[in-house]
């Protein structure tokens, strides 16, 4: 069959394209994820012509642009970027089940993400249990203070404090939080009564960021918002917690990233009232990776270990 042009040679191309290897689906994964050719090579072992090889070869097959040049720079087309997700699935998937089918006892990497709160408060401190019963896996966590954050793609599996809808990403509730002012037994010493909630406009309030979470528990108790805004305002709750343990002031707290000093009396509760949040924590994964035997032994693990070490519902001084 003839053709009259060379356009019409590419369009018949185009229709008759061939299934892309897994190695330049590998090479097209990284480029889009590492954002430049160098990356990828890096990452990959091979040479910036062998990563520009395999794309053009994948433009041939698929018949669109990959990359297109601006100036001194190469840049991904959108439409590329946007297969590239699908096969960073697809890649996912594979890997998935060559290890369900290849492996009887769990070996591998798990990038896990948490709040810099929960991974100080808890999941550091109980990680090791995880480990011990699986000595062959590999651990990374890793931390975002933008704690409803799902969009990192080195990581299997996210715990998140609030949830934010995403396409491809299944979210579960893992567990409620209630919010309530906390400070040290040394702390609540220093006044005679701390039932009456009025003593707060002499104690020294610590706040994460702003006065909202103190605002919102003054107006709880009937008590003018206007009374939270003073005390001493820092970036991190990990910084909060430390100066409540070291009776500094007295602070909204999270009973389940504080439970344990809760329950050993490194901290009390003064008060019954308490922010009941309708976020909470949850844990969201990537639909690819549902199936990830890795993924899945940690979510039983984390689901047990959180059920075990649950606080009880009253530690009230």
């Amino acid at each position: 069959m003839r053709y009259a042009s060379g356009a019409s040679f590419y369009v018949r191309r185009a229709a008759i394209k061939r299934f892309p290897s897994i190695q330049a689906l590998r090479v097209l994964e990284s480029v889009v994820r590492n954002g430049a050719l160098w990356r990828a090579a890096s990452e990959l072992n091979v040479t910036r012509s062998a990563v520009s090889h395999q794309l053009r070869l994948m433009e041939r097959d698929l018949g669109f642009k990959i990359v297109e040049r601006s100036g001194n720079r190469t840049e991904i087309t959108p439409r590329a970027r946007a297969y590239a997700e699908d096969v960073r699935r697809a890649l996912n998937i594979i890997a998935s089940s060559t290890a369900r089918v290849s492996q009887d006892r769990l070996n591998g990497r798990l990038s896990v993400s948490a709040p810099p709160g929960f991974a100080a408060a808890w999941l550091c401190l109980n990680m090791g249990d995880f480990l011990a019963a699986n000595p062959e896996v590999i651990l990374n966590v890793v931390s975002s203070h933008q704690l409803a954050d799902t969009s990192n793609p080195e990581v299997d599996t996210f715990i998140t404090f609030g949830h934010e809808p995403r396409a491809h990403v299944a979210a579960e509730p893992l567990l409620s939080v209630e919010f309530t002012p906390l400070c040290s037994p040394a702390y609540l010493s220093r006044y005679k009564s701390f039932n009456d909630p009025n003593i707060l406009t002499r104690a020294t309030l610590l706040h994460m960021h702003d006065f909202t979470d103190w605002e919102n528990w003054m107006q709880l108790s009937g008590m003018p918002m206007e009374n939270a805004h003073r005390g001493i305002c820092y970036s991190d709750m990990n910084i909060v917690h430390t100066a409540v343990i070291a009776g500094e002031g007295i602070a909204i707290g999270d009973t389940v990233l504080w439970a344990s000093d809760l329950r050993e009396g490194r901290l009390m509760r003064p008060f019954a009232q308490s922010l009941h949040s309708d976020t909470g924590y949850f844990l969201c994964t990537p639909e690819e990776n549902l199936e990830n035997p890795l993924v899945v032994e940690f979510h039983n693990w984390l689901k047990t270990r959180l059920e075990v070490s649950r606080i009880g519902p009253d530690f009230r001084s």
